[in-house]
């Protein structure tokens, strides 16, 4: 539901969690080239790992030193970069590391600087530069390049998962990975500096997405959908505050994983559209991934008492970048993670009544973020 909590967006990870566990509050946008006119899509990550084991240097899972150890990674990376071009170029992930000890975090709401780069829930900037040296090191986990950012960010529809990331079920540790949306429509305002290239960043055309991961561990598989560019077939115009948040988790019952399933909100001028998060309430979602030569093609059927929702959504391969992370034990996956800011698709909405369906409307989908790890 659109319900904005700043208490699950702050510093969550205590106890057993601290020292294993990982925190990301992650951010996606578009900017327009100020010379070009070409729109790049664009992602800021702040990620804590295992908190409770830091000290005064950044301990790298992938690290020869570390893992001859077996020491559990340890850090604050800030993650910024660009999604690849329409043509599959310029994709850029930029990953800079610091130990835990430098990171101050407030309580609520959250304000975080680690070096150059700062977060709160209305700013966000910062400066990355990888040399090519450091990018050959592949326990670092970076491309070369450097990036500069500075946006205002004011979040207008939240996504609030209600009892899946409630106190009771972390303590259960009912999840790997809990997710809480306090930005899934966001407008931003600023500028991007990419290798050297200005870009700059207005409300209207951002189409901004802001969200927060915590737990255990990364979900696998992992599933993302997301559009804050979504244009109305019934009226014809682009609809300013709707959006559609999507995120798979993966739920256990007494330490054994059971089947996955999806949340999904789509916020309709006004209306919320809520799925999977109540486990007392009768919906569901069915949802299969097909892969071809070129694309991720998904599709999506909600349903609950009252309304069902059809998605069809797909991404380019060549527009998606493989994203790296190492899990709290140190492991890197054996299947990659691919995401991407150009996912394009449909929405149709039917509202349920005793006759049957009555279709409200169908949004075309635009600039999406999409991320999947079959």
């Amino acid at each position: 539901m659109n319900l904005s909590d700043l208490t699950r967006n702050a510093y969550l990870l205590r106890g057993p969690l601290a020292r294993r566990g990982y925190m990301r509050w992650f951010h996606s946008f578009s900017g327009t080239c100020a010379d070009t006119g070409e729109v790049r899509t664009f992602f800021v990550e702040f990620l804590v790992i295992n908190p409770g084991l830091g000290g005064e240097q950044p301990i790298l899972g992938q690290h020869p030193y570390y893992k001859k150890r077996g020491m559990k990674p340890s850090y604050v990376c800030v993650k910024a970069g660009a999604f690849p071009d329409s043509e599959g170029e310029g994709g850029r992930q930029l990953n800079a590391y610091y130990p835990v000890s430098s990171l101050k975090p407030t309580a609520v709401p959250l304000v975080m600087q680690v070096e150059d780069c700062f977060y709160s829930e209305e700013r966000i900037r910062g400066y990355i530069d990888v040399t090519d040296e450091e990018a050959g090191h592949r326990s670092f986990m970076t491309d070369a390049g450097t990036m500069e950012w500075d946006l205002e960010v004011y979040k207008a529809v939240a996504c609030h998962t209600g009892i899946l990331a409630s106190p009771l079920f972390q303590a259960l540790n009912a999840l790997d990975s809990y997710w809480h949306g306090e930005g899934i429509k966001s407008f931003f305002r600023g500028t991007v500096i990419l290798d050297g290239i200005l870009y700059d960043v207005s409300p209207e055309k951002s189409f901004g997405y802001a969200d927060k991961h915590w737990g255990r561990n990364f979900n696998r598989p992992r599933f993302q959908l997301a559009c804050g560019s979504l244009t109305s077939e019934r009226t014809g115009r682009k609809l300013r505050h709707s959006c559609l948040a999507i995120n798979g988790c993966c739920p256990r019952f007494l330490f054994l994983p059971l089947r996955r399933k999806l949340l999904l909100q789509l916020t309709y001028t006004g209306e919320d559209f809520c799925f999977g998060f109540k486990p007392f309430l009768l919906s569901r979602c069915k949802w299969e991934t097909k892969k071809t030569n070129k694309r991720y093609i998904w599709h999506i059927i909600a349903k609950n008492r009252t309304a069902v929702i059809k998605i069809s959504g797909s991404c380019t391969k060549k527009q998606m970048l493989q994203m790296k992370y190492e899990s709290p034990e140190g492991l890197l996956s054996k299947r990659p993670l691919m995401a991407g800011g150009a996912a394009v698709g449909t929405i149709q909405i039917f509202r349920r009544s005793s006759g049957g369906r009555v279709l409200l409307d169908t949004l075309q989908m635009e600039q999406g973020f999409c991320a999947y790890q079959g």
